[in-house]
């Protein structure tokens, strides 16, 4: 489906996804972009280091502090928040432009940037995923290889902390088989797009024929 049909135009809907480090999250929202064709992720900035494998504008928009900074002081950023230290923030222009278009907009975010979310944009969806149990969680972070495991014991601290957050969300999915938690957010994204107000939208014309008195 376009953006655009006969019958009227089609605006996105935002959903941010949260979740502790190492529950599958980015995993699951590539797979989910890849699955369906008017779904974007929103590119958020961040002051932290770039790791191996990423690209600067792909992954993250990555800045130093003062750049963060100054953006913040002139109200650019639709979310920000602080995490392990670093400084993490959501465009709000790219968002809102990208909703114009028809587009969904997934905002890989942590619980603080969601909770921002909710309140600046109404409508806005919230997912929290969790793993199944904390014995995944750990042995999913030391695969990465990317951490000490001094760091390691710290993000599962954090990730404890985090994860008690779960209840502010719309919905919850439990990354334990891949398949079936990327089946769960294919339905929640179906499901918006089926929501009376965006249906009433996107089929305006035809209602006002069906709804015409003979």
């Amino acid at each position: 489906m376009s953006d655009t049909t006969a019958a009227g135009t089609r605006h996105g809907r935002l959903y941010t996804v949260s979740a502790p480090s190492g529950a599958g999250k980015t995993s699951l929202v590539a797979a989910l972009v890849a699955a369906e064709a008017e779904v974007v992720v929103s590119v958020s900035h961040t002051t932290r280091a770039m790791r191996p494998g990423e690209r600067d504008g792909v992954n993250y928009h990555f800045v130093d502090r003062a750049r963060f900074t100054d953006m913040l002081a002139q109200g650019d950023f639709l979310e920000h928040a602080t995490v392990f230290g670093n400084l993490y923030g959501t465009s709000r222009s790219g968002v809102l432009q990208a909703l114009g278009r028809g587009l969904d907009v997934v905002l890989e975010i942590d619980w603080q940037g969601a909770r921002q979310v909710r309140e600046r944009i109404p409508g806005a969806v919230s997912v929290f995923i969790l793993p199944p149990s904390l014995a995944a969680l750990q042995t999913r972070l030391e695969a990465r290889r990317q951490d000490g495991p001094e760091v390691i014991r710290e993000r599962m601290r954090e990730a404890v902390a985090e994860m008690s957050h779960y209840v502010e969300a719309d919905y919850m999915v439990v990354n334990d088989d891949f398949g079936a938690a990327l089946a769960d957010l294919r339905a929640l994204l179906r499901a918006g797009r089926l929501r009376r107000e965006a249906q009433a939208a996107l089929f305006r014309e035809l209602l006002a024929e069906l709804l015409t008195a003979p």
